[in-house]
């Protein structure tokens, strides 16, 4: 049963073994697909997960956008977007906002490199597999790309009332929700938690 998985579609035991980079595995009763194996996964997953942290860095450091209207400039950044709404009497969204575009995706970036560091050197340690599952739960909880589209959204109608800048924060938050999707379409469940038995198995 080492290589064997159960469909999350319709749980079907599918045996994986002699998969080759670039092989992606599908059910062969209802097509769900399993997991995709690739030999550089975990250099993969550090590497856009360090990008996608420095790509956040600069998003929240520089404008994000300005307005113009009738003489009148006004300039936001990042970290201003809860900010704007918290002193407009919505706290709690505020809070949900902040959480959901900026502070559980950087959350899940630092644990990526701290699950990726380790097994890209082949070793263990005894907080991976916690991490592993707070990963895959927090990931859901991340909207980087429904803030991006509500941003493209609202500036489509702002842009018939004002003049609209984009910052150099905005095109490094773009590149940030790229990367971050770069990083969660490497990992698969299924070849992560072989990468830590595996690494568990090389320290016995």
């Amino acid at each position: 049963m080492e290589h064997t998985i159960a469909c999350h579609g319709c749980d079907l035991l599918v045996d994986l073994r002699d998969m080759e980079h670039g092989h992606k595995a599908c059910c062969p009763r209802c097509g769900h697909s399993l997991t995709q194996y690739r030999h550089d996964a975990i250099e993969r997953l550090m590497a856009f997960s360090i990008a996608a942290l420095v790509a956040l860095v600069f998003a929240s450091l520089f404008p994000f956008l300005s307005f113009a209207s009738s003489g009148v400039e006004s300039v936001m950044t990042l970290p201003q977007t809860p900010g704007s709404l918290w002193r407009n009497g919505l706290p709690a969204v505020a809070v949900l906002v902040a959480a959901f575009i900026i502070f559980i995706p950087a959350l899940v970036l630092v644990l990526l490199l701290m699950l990726s560091v380790p097994l890209a050197r082949g070793r263990y340690r005894p907080w991976l597999k916690p991490i592993g599952r707070w990963i895959f739960h927090l990931q859901s909880w991340s909207m980087v790309e429904v803030f991006i589209i509500g941003v493209i959204v609202s500036l489509v109608k702002i842009a018939k009332m004002a003049t609209v800048t984009l910052g150099l924060s905005f095109w490094a938050y773009v590149a940030f929700a790229l990367l971050f999707t770069f990083a969660m379409s490497v990992l698969d469940r299924y070849q992560l938690w072989n990468a830590i038995e595996a690494a568990e198995g090389a320290r016995g």
